[in-house]
């Protein structure tokens, strides 16, 4: 069975850290590129950012580069999103997505920055 399962999320203070990960099982992982997206509440849900299959090539949205960090262990059949000085906007449900040929999406999680 193809499962992505997020965690990590949870609320925090504008400044603070929290660190998403992604967990994959029922198919070959290391071959897909994968993702992180987020949805505000009224909003489209857009690309935070992406991680190639080898991991040596990221891309992030202008919105948090500088501040967000994808990785990925391939042998963990995990990826991973470090996020820094969070801001109240990044408050989203957060999704990761694994492309291929198809492309699977977990069920999100919650973060929330507010003071």
């Amino acid at each position: 069975q193809v499962q992505l399962v997020e965690s990590g999320g949870g609320l925090v203070q504008p400044g603070g850290s929290l660190t998403l990960s992604c967990v994959a099982s029922g198919f070959t992982f290391s071959t897909y590129t994968v993702s992180w997206y987020r949805q505000a509440p009224g909003k489209e849900r857009e690309l935070v950012a992406t991680i190639l299959r080898i991991g040596d090539i990221t891309n992030y949205a202008d919105s948090v580069k500088g501040r967000f960090t994808i990785s990925r262990d391939n042998a963990k059949n995990t990826v991973y999103l470090q996020m820094n000085s969070l801001k109240p906007e990044d408050t989203a449900v957060y999704y990761c997505k694994a492309s291929l040929s198809r492309s699977y999406w977990g069920q999100g999680t919650q973060v929330t920055v507010s003071s």
